[in-house]
């Protein structure tokens, strides 16, 4: 009989280990990255056993020690914001973090009673670095045509729930949304959405989005900028006609017309028309065309065309 109970013992004892390290869990990112000079916050939350719930209270505080230094290295601020602890919200924002080797912390909980919990099991990677990403835009590149709608999405990491990042367009084309947005694991996000209608005006034109960071430290404040630029297809614009020799000609002498015009695609048709009274008769094509001048006043104006659309000249 005793093998049979020392089986159920063992058996009993583990279930009851496993499910106090069930209760013991805690919800943190694998890493967060930081500027140096600014702040992070660690988003945390924790569970502990049944048995505790009645010893958390607001002497709880929370503290962060280096896994690959044990207890003495510790991530420390004057004043840290830290969560409720008693709502078991153990999410904490340290200012000013210096340039440091990235080190992976874990949260030990102690409420200077029989709570006292560190959850070295799982532990976030923090990344001080100067070499910070820039924001994301969304699309890449762009490709439209004119009088379309546009969409232009900008995105930074908010490390710092209190100081999120600022975001400015240049220029400032149409309407701006901005939202904060979380990930699965509970870092943020900022995103700007500026929507505009596509002008012919904005091809090839620098649209750039840029992050501003706040600093703890005294130093300026870190801007990162991402740019793209435009390809706005739009038909023949600012047709004109130009004339050489330009002036009064003789009589039986040659002139060449120049059709003028600006597009996106810039690979253009040009058919010349001459208006005989309220008539209009197709008289060439091309972007050139040589006339001999006589002494019937004709008036000639040319069409400009590309795949996206067509203009005449006046």
């Amino acid at each position: 009989m005793a093998g049979p109970l020392m089986i159920l013992l063992i058996g009993s004892l583990l279930q009851a280990f496993l499910l106090a390290a069930y209760k013991q869990k805690i919800n943190l990112p694998k890493i967060v990255q930081v500027m140096t000079g600014s702040c992070v916050t660690i988003p945390c939350s924790f569970d502990v056993e049944d048995q505790y719930e009645q010893n958390l209270n607001n002497q709880c505080t929370a503290i962060w020690r280096s896994t690959t230094t044990g207890d003495v290295a510790q991530l420390t601020d004057r004043n840290p914001q830290t969560g409720d602890l008693t709502k078991k919200n153990c999410t904490t924002t340290f200012s000013n973090v210096k340039t440091g080797p990235t080190r992976n912390y874990y949260f030990r909980i102690d409420c200077g009673n029989p709570l006292k919990w560190s959850y070295s099991s799982t532990y976030v990677k923090i990344e001080v670095t100067d070499n910070f990403p820039s924001p994301t835009l969304t699309p890449s590149t762009l490709k439209i045509k004119e009088g379309e709608s546009v969409s232009l999405t900008c995105s930074a990491p908010a490390p710092c729930l209190p100081h999120p990042p600022t975001l400015i367009w240049t220029p400032k084309l149409g309407d701006i949304q901005e939202t904060l947005q979380e990930k699965l694991d509970k870092t943020k996000f900022k995103t700007s959405v500026m929507n505009f209608t596509a002008s012919h005006l904005h091809n090839k034109q620098n649209i750039s989005c840029t992050a501003g960071y706040k600093k703890q430290d005294g130093s300026s404040d870190a801007a990162l900028t991402t740019s793209l630029i435009p390809d706005v297809l739009y038909s023949s614009k600012n047709v004109t006609v130009s004339v050489s020799p330009s002036g009064p000609v003789l009589e039986n002498s040659n002139v060449t017309l120049t059709c003028n015009s600006d597009a996106n695609p810039a690979e253009q048709n040009y058919t010349w028309y001459r208006a005989d009274g309220g008539q209009e008769t197709v008289f060439g094509t091309g972007k050139i065309l040589n006339i001999t001048v006589s002494m019937n006043r004709k008036s000639f104006f040319c069409k400009a065309e590309n795949d996206v659309g067509e203009q005449h000249s006046n």
